[in-house]
Protein backbone atom coordinates (compact mmCIF):
# COMPACT_ATOMS: atom_id res chain seq x y z
CA UNK A 1 0.00 0.00 0.00
CA UNK A 2 2.83 2.44 0.78
CA UNK A 3 4.42 2.22 -2.68
CA UNK A 4 1.01 2.10 -4.35
CA UNK A 5 0.01 5.36 -2.64
CA UNK A 6 3.23 7.02 -3.78
CA UNK A 7 2.72 5.91 -7.39
CA UNK A 8 -0.95 6.93 -7.56
CA UNK A 9 -0.82 10.20 -5.68
CA UNK A 10 2.78 11.51 -5.84
CA UNK A 11 3.85 10.27 -9.25
CA UNK A 12 0.59 10.13 -11.23
CA UNK A 13 -1.18 12.87 -9.24
CA UNK A 14 -4.56 11.14 -9.54
CA UNK A 15 -6.11 12.99 -6.60
CA UNK A 16 -4.67 16.26 -5.26
CA UNK A 17 -6.81 15.96 -2.11
CA UNK A 18 -5.85 12.33 -1.33
CA UNK A 19 -6.15 11.49 2.37
CA UNK A 20 -3.35 10.01 4.47
CA UNK A 21 -3.44 7.61 7.42
CA UNK A 22 -2.07 8.46 10.88
CA UNK A 23 1.30 7.01 9.87
CA UNK A 24 1.54 9.41 6.92
CA UNK A 25 0.76 6.82 4.24
CA UNK A 26 -1.83 7.47 1.55
CA UNK A 27 -5.12 5.63 1.96
CA UNK A 28 -5.47 2.97 -0.74
CA UNK A 29 -8.47 1.00 0.55
CA UNK A 30 -11.09 -0.37 -1.81
CA UNK A 31 -13.49 2.53 -1.21
CA UNK A 32 -10.78 5.06 -2.15
CA UNK A 33 -9.78 3.15 -5.29
CA UNK A 34 -13.38 2.54 -6.36
CA UNK A 35 -13.99 6.31 -6.46
CA UNK A 36 -10.88 6.83 -8.58
CA UNK A 37 -11.90 3.99 -10.91
CA UNK A 38 -15.30 5.64 -11.36
CA UNK A 39 -13.46 8.68 -12.73
CA UNK A 40 -12.01 6.49 -15.48
CA UNK A 41 -8.43 5.91 -14.27
CA UNK A 42 -7.47 2.68 -16.04
CA UNK A 43 -4.56 1.83 -13.70
CA UNK A 44 -6.93 1.83 -10.71
CA UNK A 45 -9.32 -0.58 -12.45
CA UNK A 46 -6.37 -2.92 -13.05
CA UNK A 47 -5.27 -2.72 -9.41
CA UNK A 48 -8.81 -3.49 -8.18
CA UNK A 49 -9.01 -6.43 -10.60
CA UNK A 50 -5.62 -7.70 -9.40
CA UNK A 51 -6.70 -7.44 -5.75
CA UNK A 52 -9.96 -9.27 -6.46
CA UNK A 53 -8.22 -12.09 -8.35
CA UNK A 54 -5.55 -12.46 -5.64
CA UNK A 55 -8.23 -12.70 -2.96
CA UNK A 56 -10.35 -15.20 -4.93
CA UNK A 57 -7.28 -17.30 -5.61
CA UNK A 58 -6.01 -17.44 -2.03
CA UNK A 59 -9.40 -17.62 -0.28
CA UNK A 60 -11.13 -20.13 -2.54
CA UNK A 61 -9.17 -21.58 -5.47
CA UNK A 62 -6.22 -22.63 -3.29
CA UNK A 63 -8.02 -23.03 0.05
CA UNK A 64 -11.16 -25.03 -0.84
CA UNK A 65 -9.43 -28.14 -2.28
CA UNK A 66 -7.36 -28.38 0.92
CA UNK A 67 -10.60 -28.63 2.94
CA UNK A 68 -11.99 -31.64 1.05
CA UNK A 69 -12.75 -34.44 3.51
CA UNK A 70 -10.60 -37.53 2.81
CA UNK A 71 -13.48 -39.98 3.34
CA UNK A 72 -16.49 -38.22 1.79
CA UNK A 73 -14.57 -36.35 -0.90
CA UNK A 74 -16.71 -33.26 -0.14
CA UNK A 75 -16.36 -29.93 1.61
CA UNK A 76 -18.19 -29.67 4.96
CA UNK A 77 -18.70 -26.29 6.58
CA UNK A 78 -19.40 -25.87 10.31
CA UNK A 79 -22.37 -23.73 11.32
CA UNK A 80 -22.42 -21.83 14.60
CA UNK A 81 -25.69 -20.77 16.23
CA UNK A 82 -24.42 -18.21 18.72
CA UNK A 83 -21.66 -16.20 17.02
CA UNK A 84 -23.50 -13.54 14.98
CA UNK A 85 -25.32 -11.07 17.25
CA UNK A 86 -28.08 -10.72 14.63
CA UNK A 87 -29.05 -14.35 15.20
CA UNK A 88 -27.95 -15.52 11.76
CA UNK A 89 -26.00 -18.74 11.46
CA UNK A 90 -22.30 -18.22 10.84
CA UNK A 91 -20.26 -20.57 8.66
CA UNK A 92 -16.66 -21.61 9.20
CA UNK A 93 -13.93 -23.81 7.70
CA UNK A 94 -14.73 -22.97 4.95
CA UNK A 95 -16.91 -19.89 5.35
CA UNK A 96 -19.42 -20.50 2.58
CA UNK A 97 -21.49 -17.43 3.44
CA UNK A 98 -18.97 -14.99 2.01
CA UNK A 99 -18.67 -16.73 -1.38
CA UNK A 100 -18.99 -13.71 -3.67
CA UNK A 101 -22.15 -13.08 -5.67
CA UNK A 102 -21.87 -9.40 -6.65
CA UNK A 103 -18.97 -9.55 -9.09
CA UNK A 104 -18.79 -11.62 -12.29
CA UNK A 105 -15.38 -13.04 -11.37
CA UNK A 106 -16.49 -13.90 -7.84
CA UNK A 107 -19.62 -15.64 -9.06
CA UNK A 108 -17.47 -18.08 -11.06
CA UNK A 109 -16.41 -19.72 -7.76
CA UNK A 110 -19.98 -21.00 -7.39
CA UNK A 111 -19.49 -23.20 -10.46
CA UNK A 112 -17.21 -25.41 -8.36
CA UNK A 113 -20.14 -26.50 -6.16
CA UNK A 114 -21.83 -29.44 -7.85
CA UNK A 115 -24.22 -32.25 -6.80
CA UNK A 116 -22.72 -35.45 -5.39
CA UNK A 117 -23.82 -37.67 -8.32
CA UNK A 118 -24.68 -37.46 -12.01
CA UNK A 119 -28.47 -37.79 -11.64
CA UNK A 120 -28.73 -34.95 -9.12
CA UNK A 121 -29.25 -31.19 -9.36
CA UNK A 122 -28.43 -28.20 -7.20
CA UNK A 123 -31.64 -26.37 -6.22
CA UNK A 124 -31.38 -22.88 -4.74
CA UNK A 125 -34.30 -21.16 -2.98
CA UNK A 126 -34.04 -17.50 -2.08
CA UNK A 127 -36.25 -15.17 -0.06
CA UNK A 128 -37.21 -12.16 -2.18
CA UNK A 129 -36.38 -8.76 -0.59
CA UNK A 130 -37.14 -10.26 2.79
CA UNK A 131 -35.64 -7.48 4.92
CA UNK A 132 -37.70 -4.78 3.19
CA UNK A 133 -40.85 -6.90 3.57
CA UNK A 134 -40.07 -7.17 7.29
CA UNK A 135 -39.54 -3.38 7.50
CA UNK A 136 -42.94 -2.85 5.90
CA UNK A 137 -44.59 -5.38 8.22
CA UNK A 138 -43.01 -4.17 11.47
CA UNK A 139 -43.46 -0.45 10.71
CA UNK A 140 -46.93 -0.89 9.22
CA UNK A 141 -46.10 1.87 6.71
CA UNK A 142 -49.18 2.15 4.46
CA UNK A 143 -47.34 2.91 1.20
CA UNK A 144 -44.75 0.17 1.56
CA UNK A 145 -47.26 -2.45 2.70
CA UNK A 146 -49.53 -1.56 -0.24
CA UNK A 147 -46.65 -1.90 -2.73
CA UNK A 148 -45.80 -5.41 -1.50
CA UNK A 149 -49.46 -6.50 -1.38
CA UNK A 150 -49.89 -5.32 -4.98
CA UNK A 151 -46.83 -7.39 -6.00
CA UNK A 152 -44.98 -4.30 -7.24
CA UNK A 153 -41.23 -4.00 -7.68
CA UNK A 154 -40.48 -2.22 -4.41
CA UNK A 155 -37.52 -0.18 -5.70
CA UNK A 156 -39.52 1.15 -8.66
CA UNK A 157 -42.46 1.95 -6.36
CA UNK A 158 -40.07 3.74 -3.96
CA UNK A 159 -38.46 5.72 -6.80
CA UNK A 160 -41.89 6.87 -8.01
CA UNK A 161 -42.74 8.13 -4.50
CA UNK A 162 -39.36 9.76 -3.85
CA UNK A 163 -39.26 11.55 -7.21
CA UNK A 164 -43.00 12.31 -7.24
CA UNK A 165 -43.57 10.70 -10.65
CA UNK A 166 -45.58 7.88 -12.18
CA UNK A 167 -44.08 4.39 -11.89
CA UNK A 168 -43.92 4.09 -15.69
CA UNK A 169 -41.61 7.14 -15.80
CA UNK A 170 -39.02 5.64 -13.42
CA UNK A 171 -35.63 5.21 -15.11
CA UNK A 172 -33.05 2.50 -14.37
CA UNK A 173 -30.87 5.08 -12.59
CA UNK A 174 -33.78 6.31 -10.43
CA UNK A 175 -34.56 2.72 -9.43
CA UNK A 176 -30.90 2.14 -8.53
CA UNK A 177 -30.84 5.25 -6.34
CA UNK A 178 -34.12 4.31 -4.67
CA UNK A 179 -32.72 0.85 -3.95
CA UNK A 180 -29.77 2.47 -2.17
CA UNK A 181 -32.14 4.61 -0.08
CA UNK A 182 -34.31 1.58 0.78
CA UNK A 183 -31.38 -0.42 2.09
CA UNK A 184 -29.48 2.59 3.43
CA UNK A 185 -32.37 3.71 5.62
CA UNK A 186 -32.63 0.33 7.40
CA UNK A 187 -28.90 0.43 8.13
CA UNK A 188 -29.23 3.94 9.55
CA UNK A 189 -27.44 5.65 6.66
CA UNK A 190 -27.59 9.44 6.53
CA UNK A 191 -27.19 11.95 3.68
CA UNK A 192 -23.39 11.84 3.90
CA UNK A 193 -23.25 8.04 3.51
CA UNK A 194 -25.82 8.00 0.71
CA UNK A 195 -24.02 10.75 -1.23
CA UNK A 196 -20.77 8.82 -0.89
CA UNK A 197 -22.42 5.58 -1.94
CA UNK A 198 -24.12 6.95 -5.05
CA UNK A 199 -21.51 9.54 -6.02
CA UNK A 200 -24.07 12.37 -5.81
CA UNK A 201 -24.05 15.71 -3.97
CA UNK A 202 -24.99 15.81 -0.31
CA UNK A 203 -27.82 18.20 -1.18
CA UNK A 204 -29.38 15.68 -3.58
CA UNK A 205 -28.89 12.86 -1.06
CA UNK A 206 -30.54 14.88 1.73
CA UNK A 207 -33.45 15.74 -0.56
CA UNK A 208 -33.93 12.05 -1.42
CA UNK A 209 -33.90 11.04 2.25
CA UNK A 210 -36.30 13.86 3.20
CA UNK A 211 -38.70 12.85 0.41
CA UNK A 212 -38.42 9.21 1.47
CA UNK A 213 -39.25 10.03 5.08
CA UNK A 214 -42.22 12.12 3.97
CA UNK A 215 -43.60 9.41 1.64
CA UNK A 216 -42.96 6.54 4.08
CA UNK A 217 -43.77 8.11 7.47
CA UNK A 218 -44.39 4.71 9.07
CA UNK A 219 -40.72 3.81 8.61
CA UNK A 220 -39.58 7.07 10.21
CA UNK A 221 -41.92 6.37 13.16
CA UNK A 222 -40.57 2.83 13.46
CA UNK A 223 -37.00 4.16 13.63
CA UNK A 224 -37.84 6.77 16.29
CA UNK A 225 -39.99 4.42 18.37
CA UNK A 226 -37.42 1.61 18.24
CA UNK A 227 -34.61 3.90 19.43
CA UNK A 228 -36.85 5.23 22.23
CA UNK A 229 -37.77 1.65 23.26
CA UNK A 230 -34.10 0.64 23.29
CA UNK A 231 -33.11 3.70 25.38
CA UNK A 232 -35.79 2.85 27.93
CA UNK A 233 -35.32 -0.96 28.06
CA UNK A 234 -31.72 -1.49 26.97
CA UNK A 235 -32.67 -3.97 24.24
CA UNK A 236 -34.67 -4.48 21.04
CA UNK A 237 -36.38 -7.67 19.90
CA UNK A 238 -37.37 -9.62 16.80
CA UNK A 239 -40.99 -10.47 15.93
CA UNK A 240 -40.46 -13.76 17.75
CA UNK A 241 -39.27 -11.98 20.88
CA UNK A 242 -35.54 -12.77 20.64
CA UNK A 243 -33.66 -9.92 22.33
CA UNK A 244 -30.54 -8.03 21.33
CA UNK A 245 -29.06 -6.07 24.23
CA UNK A 246 -27.51 -2.68 23.44
CA UNK A 247 -25.32 -1.53 26.30
CA UNK A 248 -24.25 1.70 24.56
CA UNK A 249 -27.71 2.99 23.62
CA UNK A 250 -27.54 5.76 26.24
CA UNK A 251 -23.82 6.47 25.90
CA UNK A 252 -22.70 10.09 26.25
CA UNK A 253 -20.33 9.55 23.32
CA UNK A 254 -22.16 10.60 20.13
CA UNK A 255 -20.35 8.11 17.85
CA UNK A 256 -20.76 5.15 20.19
CA UNK A 257 -24.44 5.97 20.78
CA UNK A 258 -25.04 6.43 17.03
CA UNK A 259 -23.67 2.96 16.35
CA UNK A 260 -26.00 1.47 18.99
CA UNK A 261 -28.96 3.37 17.52
CA UNK A 262 -28.26 1.96 14.05
CA UNK A 263 -28.10 -1.52 15.57
CA UNK A 264 -31.39 -0.86 17.36
CA UNK A 265 -33.07 -0.07 14.03
CA UNK A 266 -31.52 -2.92 12.11
CA UNK A 267 -31.50 -5.79 14.64
CA UNK A 268 -35.27 -6.47 14.71
CA UNK A 269 -35.21 -6.59 10.90
CA UNK A 270 -32.12 -8.77 10.37
CA UNK A 271 -32.98 -10.81 13.43
CA UNK A 272 -36.52 -11.54 12.22
CA UNK A 273 -35.13 -12.59 8.82
CA UNK A 274 -32.71 -14.93 10.64
CA UNK A 275 -35.54 -16.40 12.75
CA UNK A 276 -37.67 -16.88 9.64
CA UNK A 277 -35.12 -18.86 7.65
CA UNK A 278 -34.32 -21.05 10.66
CA UNK A 279 -38.02 -21.86 11.06
CA UNK A 280 -38.19 -22.60 7.33
CA UNK A 281 -35.21 -24.96 7.61
CA UNK A 282 -36.85 -26.89 10.47
CA UNK A 283 -40.15 -27.17 8.55
CA UNK A 284 -38.48 -28.19 5.27
CA UNK A 285 -36.35 -30.79 7.05
CA UNK A 286 -39.47 -32.27 8.70
CA UNK A 287 -41.32 -32.29 5.35
CA UNK A 288 -38.41 -34.02 3.56
CA UNK A 289 -38.39 -36.72 6.27
CA UNK A 290 -42.17 -37.06 6.17
CA UNK A 291 -42.13 -37.56 2.37
CA UNK A 292 -39.17 -39.99 2.76
CA UNK A 293 -37.20 -38.08 0.10
CA UNK A 294 -33.55 -38.82 -0.62
CA UNK A 295 -32.80 -35.20 -1.54
CA UNK A 296 -31.01 -33.16 1.13
CA UNK A 297 -30.65 -29.58 2.33
CA UNK A 298 -26.93 -28.81 2.16
CA UNK A 299 -26.39 -25.07 2.71
CA UNK A 300 -27.84 -21.94 4.23
CA UNK A 301 -26.40 -18.66 3.03
CA UNK A 302 -28.15 -15.60 4.51
CA UNK A 303 -31.58 -15.62 2.80
CA UNK A 304 -30.85 -18.61 0.57
CA UNK A 305 -31.21 -22.37 1.05
CA UNK A 306 -29.34 -24.81 -1.19
CA UNK A 307 -30.37 -28.43 -1.83
CA UNK A 308 -28.85 -31.49 -3.48
CA UNK A 309 -31.86 -32.98 -5.28
CA UNK A 310 -32.41 -36.29 -7.10
CA UNK A 311 -33.83 -35.81 -10.60
CA UNK A 312 -36.95 -37.87 -9.85
CA UNK A 313 -37.80 -35.71 -6.80
CA UNK A 314 -37.54 -32.30 -8.49
CA UNK A 315 -41.30 -31.89 -8.96
CA UNK A 316 -42.14 -32.89 -5.38
CA UNK A 317 -39.48 -30.87 -3.63
CA UNK A 318 -39.95 -27.47 -5.30
CA UNK A 319 -43.45 -26.68 -3.92
CA UNK A 320 -42.42 -28.29 -0.61
CA UNK A 321 -39.51 -25.84 -0.26
CA UNK A 322 -41.42 -22.74 -1.45
CA UNK A 323 -44.53 -23.33 0.67
CA UNK A 324 -42.54 -23.90 3.86
CA UNK A 325 -40.40 -20.82 3.23
CA UNK A 326 -43.45 -18.65 2.59
CA UNK A 327 -45.33 -19.98 5.62
CA UNK A 328 -42.44 -20.20 8.10
CA UNK A 329 -43.42 -16.98 9.88
CA UNK A 330 -46.54 -14.93 9.16
CA UNK A 331 -45.73 -11.22 9.00
CA UNK A 332 -47.97 -8.54 10.57
CA UNK A 333 -50.09 -6.24 8.38
CA UNK A 334 -50.60 -9.10 5.89
CA UNK A 335 -47.31 -8.39 4.10
CA UNK A 336 -46.78 -11.34 1.74
CA UNK A 337 -43.56 -13.38 1.76
CA UNK A 338 -42.09 -14.44 -1.57
CA UNK A 339 -39.35 -16.93 -2.38
CA UNK A 340 -37.81 -17.85 -5.72
CA UNK A 341 -36.29 -21.12 -6.84
CA UNK A 342 -33.59 -22.05 -9.37
CA UNK A 343 -32.24 -25.38 -10.63
CA UNK A 344 -28.85 -26.13 -12.16
CA UNK A 345 -25.96 -28.52 -12.56
CA UNK A 346 -23.92 -26.25 -10.27
CA UNK A 347 -24.57 -23.57 -7.65
CA UNK A 348 -24.06 -20.66 -10.07
CA UNK A 349 -26.53 -22.10 -12.58
CA UNK A 350 -29.10 -22.63 -9.84
CA UNK A 351 -28.84 -19.18 -8.27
Amino acid sequence: PKQLGEVLFDKLQLDPSAKKTKTGQYQTGEDVLAKLAAKGHKIVEDILAFRELTKLNSTYVEALPALIHPITGRVHTSYAQAVAVTGRLSSNNPNLQNIPIRSDRGREIRKAFIPREKNRFIVSADYSQIELRIVAAISGDANMCAAFKAGKDIHTATAAKVYGIDETAVTKEMRYKAKSVNFGIIYGQGAFGLADNLGISRTEAKEMIDNYKREFPGITNYMQNTIAFAQKNGYVETLMGRKRWLKDINSANFTVRGYAERNAINSPIQGTAADMIKLAMIKIDAAIRHEKLQSVMILQVHDELVFDVIHGELEIIQPLILNNMREALVLPNKVPIEAEIGIGKNWLEAH
